[in-house]
């Protein structure tokens, strides 16, 4: 459980929550530049405090008011406290108008960090790819490559006033791509920036990560058109077009929410 201490519009569609607090002790950061917390979210109307027992209220709740978890990519960890990166559309969704709204001193309990992708050193250069859900964890990226890294960065929004000031290598190139709203037609955007690319000499290191659909489409270019290994790329879709978060991760067992066939079980 940790305590909001503050928060930042840093740009139109961007809000940035700092939690720390007394809970700041338990918050074990790990080695990923991807490192995520899943948010527990409560209806303010049930007037429900953290910590909260989630075997009990299980039990003693309808399964429209028992907490909901919400997955966030950790941007940034001082001692003191961490920076959560909110994409925010007025009132919609559930986590943007918290972070919106929330004052200091309230409290939100949350479970992590976890994490998977950290850029590899060894590896001769780095794409890094996604939309504003992937921001966090491709910033994160770029401020850990070694000051001689060589990367590219293609970062989709809705327009230029979307565009946040990141640190980099001298050798990173970061590259803006302007979608306008969020639609089906925009899915490709990614991809088609990608295809343009001319890679660089050597084994690239890939974090592709962003809306379902978009991510599908990086995936047949990277691993059917450039012939990329499946260990050379970290890919995960964040978010699906037209879908609740809820209706997100539901579909994650379906075959519309499959990125990548399982890996096969040795024998």
């Amino acid at each position: 459980m940790l305590e909001v201490l503050g928060t930042e519009r840093i740009a139109p569609s961007l809000v940035r929550v700092r939690l720390g607090g007394p809970g700041m002790a338990g918050f074990a950061p790990n080695e990923f530049t991807d490192a995520y917390v899943k948010l527990l979210f409560v209806k303010p109307e049930l007037g429900l405090q953290p910590p909260y027992d989630l075997a009990a209220l299980r039990e003693s709740l309808e399964p429209d008011d028992r907490p909901v978890t919400r997955t966030y990519s950790v941007r940034e960890v001082r001692e003191d406290c961490i920076a959560l990166d909110f994409v925010v559309h007025g009132d919609e969704g559930l986590a943007g108008p918290w972070a919106a709204s929330v004052q200091p001193g309230e409290l939100i309990a949350l479970h992590g960090p976890g994490g998977g992708y950290a850029p590899d050193e060894s590896a001769d250069w780095h794409l890094l790819v996604g939309d504003e859900s992937a921001l966090p964890a491709i910033a994160r990226a770029l401020e850990a490559l070694p000051a001689d890294a060589r990367a590219i960065a293609l970062l989709e929004v809705r327009d230029a006033s979307e565009e946040i000031a990141l640190r980099h290598p001298e050798g990173a190139q970061v590259r803006w791509l302007h979608r306008g709203a969020p639609s089906p037609d925009s899915t490709t955007l990614l991809a088609e920036a990608v295809a343009a690319l001319e890679f660089p000499e050597g084994r690239v290191h890939a974090f592709v990560h962003g809306e379902r659909e978009s991510i599908k489409a990086l995936r047949d270019e990277l691993f059917g058109r450039r012939g990329l290994e499946r260990a050379q790329v970290s890919l995960s879709g964040y978010w699906a077009q037209g879908r609740t978060e809820d209706r997100f991760q539901a579909e994650k067992r379906e075959p519309i929410g499959q990125i990548l066939p399982p890996e096969p079980q040795p024998a």
